[in-house]
């Protein structure tokens, strides 16, 4: 059978295989970013209009393209609604991204880590990935312009709020430097922004879209992290030198994105009640997060290093001692605790052992303490191994 050259580039997702494990009942998950149930909004049905069950618009229902618009206007993103096009998640985002500019050996610029399918999407369309160092505060800058100065990717893929797997936040210094370097250069910027909104500290920083003067740029979001995942509606913004090339894409793939969940996310987005559930949603997981940590120290005390986590879903662990994680993996499912492997997140993950990507949003708090201590035992009785 002759598959397409593209495929034997394709790589599985290895969160979707241990999400798959982890739907067992009697698995401790820390695997996926997934929400917690309890705090998934009800829904009504009754008023949705019959029409809605028609074919609709590629570019999405204008209503929400409307009410995204001025939610992005008030982040201080310079585009209206004629900007907008509304997505099957924004993972569908990198898709199209991936569509428009990648050929085989193209070049792109991403953060290591990075969001895990965002590596498998680019590189299945053959990307080449220049990474740039994640630091406390943003990326290595003297990386960053390194790379620029010898290289020309064809777009920076970012994720600078609550960043997927570090959960890093940019401070505002290096979001100006950023952007000023992509302007230098006129790198394109696709700015992936799921997280923003699950805040714990009240603090925000303007998109780094925001702070562009010359570059072109995707901005893209979802209502996965504070509604429901199971929409699939997510939303991208695009200058306009690239949006009508982006809607032909979206058109393409899938003519439009499903109009019931696009009507449902319209029941929510720039109204009070959404506000008021974003309130309770940040509280929920600053609890949570706050538990996570208290868990962590007990168990993983001697054995990692990481940073508190700001806002998002996760928290990032650096082994003291490297380790590759994903030798761990099966032992960890035998004693029914999934976790995710840190070495994917990177584009060569062979090169960076020793880290570990661990959700604190969906386990029952019930069972935290004795998911991260079989989890810490399985990575002691390794270590151990390694040593003898």
């Amino acid at each position: 059978m002759a598959f397409s050259e593209r495929v034997t580039r394709l790589k599985s997702s290895l969160i979707r295989e241990i999400l798959a494990a982890a739907q067992r009942p009697e698995m401790m998950s820390f695997a996926g970013g997934l929400p917690a149930e309890s705090m998934l909004p009800k829904t009504e049905w009754a008023d949705m209009p019959r029409t809605l069950g028609q074919y609709g618009m590629s570019e999405g229902e204008p209503a929400l393209r409307e009410a995204l618009a001025a939610e992005a206007r008030a982040l201080g993103v310079p585009c209206d609604a004629s900007q907008v096009i509304i997505i099957s998640g924004s993972q569908q985002t990198l898709d199209l991204a991936a569509k428009l500019y990648i050929d085989k050996g193209t070049e792109i610029l991403m953060e290591g880590p990075t969001y895990l399918a965002a590596l498998q999407i680019f590189q299945l369309f053959g990307a080449e990935c220049l990474t740039v160092p994640l630091l406390a505060e943003g990326p290595d800058l003297i990386a960053m312009r390194e790379r620029l100065e010898h290289h020309t990717p064809a777009f920076a893929y970012l994720i600078p709020t609550f960043q997927n797997p570090s959960a890093v936040r940019y401070s505002e210094s290096a979001r100006d430097a950023v952007a000023a370097l992509l302007d230098e250069f006129g790198v394109t910027l696709i700015e992936d922004e799921p997280y923003r909104e699950l805040t714990f500290d009240g603090g925000s920083a303007r998109p780094i879209v925001s702070r562009l003067n010359k570059a072109s740029w995707i901005y893209t979001g979802t209502v996965s992290k504070t509604l429901m995942p199971g929409l699939r509606v997510g939303y991208l913004i695009a200058t306009p030198d690239l949006f009508p090339h982006l809607l032909k894409l979206k058109q393409s793939a899938d003519l439009h994105t499903n109009r019931v969940g696009q009507w449902q996310a319209l029941q929510w987005i720039g109204t009070d009640h959404y506000r008021q559930h974003l309130v309770g949603l940040r509280s929920f997981y600053r609890q949570r997060r706050d538990q996570f940590e208290a868990a962590l120290q007990r168990h993983f005390n001697d054995l990692a290093d990481w940073n508190e986590p700001q806002g998002g879903l996760f928290f990032w662990l650096t082994l003291k001692q490297p380790l590759d994680t994903r030798t761990l993996l099966d032992q960890a499912l035998a004693q029914n605790v999934a976790f995710m492997p840190g070495e994917p997140f990177f584009s060569d993950p062979d090169a960076n052992p020793g880290y570990i990507r661990l959700n604190f949003s969906h386990i029952d708090p019930a069972r935290l303490d004795e998911g991260l201590q079989r989890l810490a035992a399985v990575v002691r009785s390794a270590l151990a191994a390694k040593a003898a």
